[in-house]
C-alpha cells in the first residue's frame, strides 16, 4: 500500500522524520510531497526544501520525494496513494486535521486521511 506525507517542510524537522520512519514500517512506499504553495511565504525555496527532505530521508528505503502545487487529495491520485499521513501536535491541530480529512473524503472517497 502506498501512502503520501504532504507538507511544506520549511524546514523538515526531526518530528517529520520520525513520522516518516514509523510510517515506512507500515506502508510499502511513501511519497513525501513538498508543497509548493505560492500563497505561503517560506524561508527556503521549494527546490531547497526538496533537497533537504531527500538528504534527511536518504537512509529510509521506499521513499520518493516530489514537489507539487496542487490539492493534496489530487496529488494522492497523481502518485497512486490511497492514504494521506498527517501529523498532530495538539488539540488545535486535531480539530484542523479532522476538518481537512472530512473535506478530503468529500473530494475523493478512495483516499483515507
Amino acid at each position: 500500500m502506498r501512502a503520501m506525507f504532504p507538507g511544506s517542510f520549511d524546514p523538515i524537522t526531526l518530528g517529520h522524520v520520525d513520522i516518516i520512519k514509523r510510517a515506512s514500517i507500515i506502508f510499502d512506499h511513501i511519497v513525501v510531497v513538498v508543497a509548493d504553495n505560492w500563497k505561503k511565504k517560506c524561508l527556503f525555496t521549494s527546490d531547497e526544501r526538496v533537497e533537504m527532505v531527500k538528504e534527511s530521508l536518504k537512509d529510509i528505503p521506499s521513499i520518493t520525494v516530489v514537489k507539487d502545487s496542487g490539492l493534496t487529495v489530487r496529488a494522492a491520485d497523481k502518485y497512486n496513494c490511497n492514504v494521506i499521513i498527517r501529523g498532530v501536535r495538539a488539540q488545535d491541530d486535531f480539530n484542523y486535521e479532522f476538518e481537512l480529512a472530512m473535506n478530503n473524503r468529500e473530494l475523493n472517497k478512495r483516499v483515507e486521511t
